[in-house]
């Protein structure tokens, strides 16, 4: 019987039996026993389009960059499969194409040992980098440290060692083992000494809670006595200030309680406060009142009946007592200007009259007087002799002389 149907690369015969053309002749590649020959070919066809699409697919790994060694797995597989293919194509350009990537596999290889080695050595560098910062945190001084910030920072450094482990390159097992022990060493130094800090905070903040739980106790023994206890509150307060924390729960309780008698105290002197001010505002109705007779002395020019007027102002002032906290300025300022006016008359006034003083300047009035005398004296002397120079020099003293004179008098 004839042959049922063929094409470039194959052919069916009266048996149903498919081959495909190679280079050496036919081979029998098998058999499509229900279907018609055209069906029989087109399928042993798409086998072929099948592997010609490995090739393809491997061919585009290749040149991503795939993995040298899946490639060379993946290369061998082809190449036994396309021996004995089952299928009708041009096998032979196939298994070129397959050989051409095998002889690049040893190229693919080497370039992916150099890009494992650079990614290596960078994420041995990037892991020793992890491992200088936390061993700088660790080195820090404990006593400066802020503690919250601190151990934010090496739960960060180790959550990117964690993400670096898992999706970075593994390691050596000597480098990595090696810097985990370095990193793990940083991390309880910081460890240690964060306990140690806390340790310590904790002592302080239980001795500060018994002093000022002992604060409590003696600010709420003085309400008792009302406002003649608030000078000892206040240096209760200077020692509250000075006793350290004592833990923000404890801290805010303990306030809570010390600032309470302390404003039962102050709320006692408001009382009082309130009831002084009724007195000391009349009071100062009673100073503005003596003011305004004293005011008149700032233009006073008799001193006696000035300080005769004053000391009775003065004794009166003291015995009215107290004004208002905020009269008080106003009315000593007022008060020290009028006085300090009446001082000055009295002061000016033995400027004038102190018997020392009024000896001196007599005596140095004769004597100036004498000098004047002397000088008129000598320039008549040396009008007569018509010397010049003389004349001049005498003349000169003469009216120096006569100018102290008058500055005297």
């Amino acid at each position: 019987m004839a042959t049922q149907e063929q094409n470039e690369w194959g052919r069916v015969d009266e048996t149903g039996t498919v081959f495909v053309r190679e280079a050496d002749g036919e081979r029998a590649v098998g058999q499509y026993p229900d279907g018609t020959p055209e069906e029989a070919l087109a399928y042993f066809t798409r086998k072929y389009h099948e592997l010609a699409g490995q090739v393809t697919l491997l061919e585009q790994r290749v040149k991503n960059g795939a993995p040298a060694a899946d490639v060379s797995k993946t290369i061998a597989t082809l190449s036994d499969s396309l021996a004995t293919a089952s299928a009708v194509g041009d096998l032979a350009a196939l298994v070129a194409r397959v050989q051409a990537l095998d002889s690049s596999v040893s190229e693919l290889t080497e370039k992916q040992s150099e890009e494992a080695k650079a990614a290596l050595a960078e994420a041995v560098a990037v892991r020793t980098a992890l491992v200088v910062e936390a061993e700088t945190l660790a080195a820090a001084d404990p006593a400066k440290a802020q503690w919250k910030q601190v151990t934010a920072q090496i739960d960060d450094i180790f959550a990117r060692w964690k993400a670096h482990q898992a999706d970075g390159p593994r390691l050596p097992k000597g480098d990595a083992n090696d810097l985990w022990k370095r990193f793990r060493a940083a991390r309880s130094t910081i460890d240690t000494h964060r306990r140690a800090f806390f340790a310590e905070l904790d002592s302080s903040h239980k001795q500060a809670r018994a002093e000022k739980q002992t604060l409590v106790d003696e600010a709420e023994a003085l309400v008792s006595q009302g406002v003649d206890a608030i000078p000892a509150y206040r240096r209760l307060l200077d020692r509250w200030k000075a006793a350290g924390r004592a833990g923000k729960k404890f801290d805010d309780a303990l306030w809570a309680k010390f600032k309470q008698a302390g404003d039962l105290l102050y709320a006692a002197k408001s009382e009082v406060d309130a009831q002084d001010n009724v007195e000391f505002t009349a009071n100062w109705e009673l100073k503005k009142a003596l003011l305004e007779e004293a005011e008149p002395l700032l233009t006073a020019t008799d001193r006696v009946q000035a300080k005769k007027t004053l000391m009775s102002i003065q004794k009166r002032w003291d015995e009215i007592g107290k004004v208002p906290r905020e009269k008080i300025k106003v009315a000593e300022e007022r008060l020290r200007k009028i006085e300090t006016v009446v001082r000055k008359l009295d002061e000016d006034h033995w400027d004038k009259h102190n018997p020392e003083r009024q000896e001196r300047s007599e005596g140095f009035l004769g004597q100036l007087n004498d000098a004047i005398a002397k000088l008129e004296a000598e320039l008549v002397e040396a009008q007569a002799t018509g010397d010049a120079k003389k004349i001049a020099a005498a003349q000169d003293a003469l009216d120096a002389r006569k100018a102290w004179l008058s500055a005297l008098k």
